[in-house]
């Protein structure tokens, strides 16, 4: 079992900057893909960014490519979604992952309780 607790998260206005946490503990965080995926109300939980098991993979939904960028610390068993330029339409619950490499929910194995991003216009 992997136990994932995201933070981080809160109000904040467009162009705004956050940056998401999400703390591990259990089963060795190292060997997993990490992913964020987010939920806004009244629609499916999407695909957001994701890392490989050592950070030296990663990829990003078109829609936050170039303003979004994922890290890990694998000694302290972390990862961080750094979100910059925020937009209204980024808001909605983040939620981190560990699993396989992929970009569907079903790639995943263990899941946070979310942490919710509020952007205002």
């Amino acid at each position: 079992q992997v136990q994932l607790v995201e933070s981080g998260g809160g109000l904040v206005q467009a162009g705004d900057s956050l940056r998401l946490s999400c703390a591990a503990s259990g089963r060795t965080f190292s060997g997993y893909t990490m992913g964020w995926f987010r939920q806004a109300p009244g629609k499916e939980r999407e695909f957001v960014a994701r890392t490989s098991w050592s950070g030296g993979r990663t990829s990003f939904a078109d829609s936050v490519k170039g303003r979004f960028t994922i890290s890990r610390d694998n000694a302290k068993n972390t990862v961080y979604l750094q979100m910059n330029s925020l937009k209204p339409e980024d808001t909605a619950v983040y939620y981190c992952a560990a699993g396989g490499w992929g970009v569907s929910r079903s790639d995943y194995d263990y899941w946070g309780q979310g942490t919710q991003v509020t952007v205002s216009s």
